[in-house]
């Protein structure tokens, strides 16, 4: 397992939910919304800096069957966006099957609802993203996803 912060990020088309891990890759946990739009990508790259993070994950959604639709294409075209700010090999792409069902059903169970919920689902999905890729790459040994290559 890499040593290093990672930040995992749920794109979409209202909010971006953004988790972030321990330097040990052990846990990911909520870490902030940032509204879609003007600025989504210089947020982030600031929050790359301000947590010294060696990798951004970026959810790609792609349905149960493993196709990829708008929402897959939209998060393609961000994470390169992204990836054009970072350093090379920086951004990478996981499959996100299920991360807002997972949040959403945590949430509800923790007695989180409504207005509240909303609030933080994004967050809680990219915190569930990036475990995901945090536990793929410590059952594989390699780092998770498909790297992302910024546009010229």
């Amino acid at each position: 397992m890499r040593h290093g912060v990672r930040l995992g990020v749920d794109v979409g088309s209202v909010r971006i939910g953004v988790a972030r891990c321990d330097p040990g890759g052990v846990l990911a946990s909520p870490l902030e919304t940032v509204k879609s739009g003007k600025g989504d990508v210089a947020r982030l790259v600031e929050l790359v800096a301000e947590h010294e993070a060696i990798e951004v994950v970026v959810g790609l959604p792609t349905s149960l069957s493993g196709r990829e639709g708008p929402a897959a294409e939209a998060a393609r075209r961000f994470a390169v966006r992204l990836a054009g700010r970072l350093p090379e090999g920086t951004v990478r792409l996981y499959d996100e099957r299920l991360t807002t069902v997972t949040a959403e059903s945590g949430l509800r169970a923790g007695g989180v609802r409504g207005r509240a919920a909303r609030k933080v689902v994004d967050q809680a999905a990219a915190a569930v993203l990036l475990q995901a890729a945090l536990d793929a790459e410590r059952l594989t040994g390699s780092p998770p996803g498909e790297i992302v290559r910024g546009s010229s």
